[in-house]
């Protein structure tokens, strides 16, 4: 079989700020309570179907922890699954908001949406644009990172 030359949209490659989430509970978010802040950096994997995820997280107490994981693109959709977690779907959606970015993340237990910008600090309507987007979705639990601590490091690839 023939191997398809299929890879991710350039735009979405690089650097995001983690800015907001929402979800149906709190404890679908719960995972973001310690977090100021999160950088990451989307790269091309070693696949043309695969995409390499480098984070890094500014806990509130201020550590930092690294985080890497792979998405494996999905021919002909926006969904990407997670390696090593079967029961996880992400899908990407576009943003009205200048260098936004918005997944939906779905698993076992748990929906949730995520926003991310180019942009630590986005406008302030973008975020007000996320919350009430996903509060018509009845997505009512809604949580902001306070990005008030300087952002971590991230080690070069």
């Amino acid at each position: 079989m023939p191997e398809k030359n299929y890879q991710f949209p350039e735009p979405h490659l690089g650097q995001w700020y983690f800015i907001a989430g929402a979800a149906c509970t709190k404890e679908e978010l719960a995972t973001f309570d310690s977090v100021d802040n999160i950088v990451f950096n989307m790269a091309v994997g070693s696949a043309p179907t695969q995409l390499q995820l480098h984070a890094t997280i500014r806990t509130k107490n201020g550590s930092c922890v690294p985080r890497e994981w792979i998405y494996h693109l999905t021919e002909g959709s926006t969904d990407l699954r997670t390696e090593g977690r079967p029961d996880m779907k992400t899908e990407l959606f576009s943003s009205s908001c200048p260098g936004g970015i918005m997944l939906k993340e779905t698993g076992q237990s748990y929906q949730r949406f995520l926003l991310y910008n180019r942009s630590p600090h986005p406008l302030e309507k973008c975020v007000e644009e996320f919350q009430f987007l996903t509060s018509c979705l009845d997505f009512k639990a809604f949580l902001l990172t306070p990005r008030k601590q300087g952002v971590c490091n991230q080690a070069s690839n």
